[in-house]
């Protein structure tokens, strides 16, 4: 099959590697909330030999993601697992590390406490859960483009939009995780880590 392509992926995955080949520098287990095509997964894995990158997303998009696995011949990339956010009970029951780029804003507010509340019981004690993505900070948005991107969002689904990162971060400390760093990227992105108690 032709291999689903994302253009945003081929740009930031250069910036976001720079950043996670420092936090996910002992050997572990990545598991990858919504991998999309799985270019990233690819490209990571590569790059980062000593990690077991574990993609999931839904199962309509499997097939895409395996596509770019199979092209890659990478041993530290098993096949993509199907998982819903909202389903409560998670494919995998712990892991080392957690990764998700772009996906809390494409989902509702409830489908992101279902995440982060699933993540919580998945995440080994000292685990990292490393979200990249566009954020509000103190009710506002940090750009006119997120402004822009976040009407477009609401459009296409009223219940996704750009999240405030207060809120992101009181659920994260409801689920016993607090914030380690909170990282400026480019393009009006941010890189947020958090560490499970």
């Amino acid at each position: 099959m032709n291999k689903p392509f994302s253009e945003s992926s081929e740009q930031n995955k250069h910036v976001i590697l720079s950043v996670i080949e420092k936090l996910y520098s002992e050997p572990g287990t990545v598991l990858e909330i919504g991998s999309g095509t799985g270019q990233h997964a690819v490209f990571f894995a590569e790059h980062l030999p000593h990690v077991y990158w574990q993609t999931t997303d839904l199962e309509e998009n499997l097939s895409g993601i395996q596509a770019w696995l199979d092209d890659s011949s990478l041993e530290n990339l098993p096949a993509p697992l199907s998982l819903d956010v909202n389903q409560t009970d998670w494919p995998i029951s712990h892991t080392d590390y957690i990764f998700s780029a772009n996906t809390v804003h494409i989902m509702s507010w409830d489908s992101v406490v279902s995440l982060f509340k699933l993540l919580g019981s998945v995440l080994k004690k000292q685990g990292l859960f490393v979200l990249y993505g566009p954020f509000n900070y103190h009710g506002a948005y940090t750009s006119e483009s997120n402004a822009n991107f976040d009407q477009w969002l609401k459009q296409r689904d009223p219940l996704s939009g750009i999240r405030e990162f207060s809120e992101l971060n009181k659920l994260a400390r409801q689920f016993g995780m607090s914030l380690l760093e909170d990282i400026e990227m480019p393009v009006n992105n941010r890189i947020l880590v958090w560490q499970k108690q």
